[in-house]
């Protein structure tokens, strides 16, 4: 998937200033290109993508949705608990320079903050962003050995006392979720799994 062109070509619906969008596409590329993005990066962009683009129709609005998932993550840090906020600040100060409405600009902020609990939303794009985003816990198991491998090295400034025990926490919050996933047709497709990949990683942690 070629993510520069999908963020130009949908920028250039909200903006006429091709050298300013051609600037935020490399800012947005450049955080997700850093060493210590090892599952949180542009391949992780690619993967929510494609799992929107089989859902498309239902999307009610496809730009605005586009917009959070570029730029949900762009700012990560193992380390920092307000990944989703300061990434949202980060979206907005971006998108502002834009033709984009206060409105629009709310949802997306919006959008990225959901991505931080996971929890069900009144609007339905955002489910379908969250589930996008958590799809990789649905994959088949030795893909979903390469992802806990991978932040495992997001997370290598943590010693393994201090990791396993949080990282069961979080997966152990997903469990207790009546669903993982909010939107029926990604329910159906990886809940099960899902389930089955996340109580194998706590009972190998």
């Amino acid at each position: 998937m070629d993510l520069k062109n999908l963020f130009l070509k949908i920028s250039e619906r909200y903006c006429s200033d091709k050298k300013l969008v051609e600037e935020l596409w490399t800012a947005i590329k450049k955080q997700y290109s850093t060493r210590s993005r090892h599952y949180h990066n542009l391949e992780h962009l690619e993967n929510i993508f494609s799992e929107l683009e089989e859902v498309k129709t239902e999307i009610i609005d496809f730009d605005i949705l586009a917009f959070s998932v570029f730029y949900h993550d762009v700012i990560y840090k193992a380390t920092t608990k307000d990944n989703e906020e300061k990434s949202a600040e980060f979206a907005v100060s971006s998108l502002k320079k834009m033709k984009l409405s206060e409105t629009q600009l709310e949802k997306i902020s919006e959008q990225i903050l959901a991505t931080k609990k996971h929890e069900f939303s009144r609007d339905e794009d955002t489910n379908y962003l969250i589930d996008a985003d958590l799809s990789i816990l649905g994959a088949e198991r030795d893909v979903y050995k390469y992802y806990i491998e991978n932040i495992r090295k997001e997370y290598s400034v943590y010693p393994d006392f201090l990791y396993k025990p949080g990282r069961k926490k979080a997966m152990q919050h997903f469990l207790e979720f009546a669903f993982i996933f909010k939107t029926e047709y990604l329910r159906d497709k990886y809940e099960m799994k899902a389930r089955e990949n996340i109580k194998w990683e706590i009972e190998n942690l």
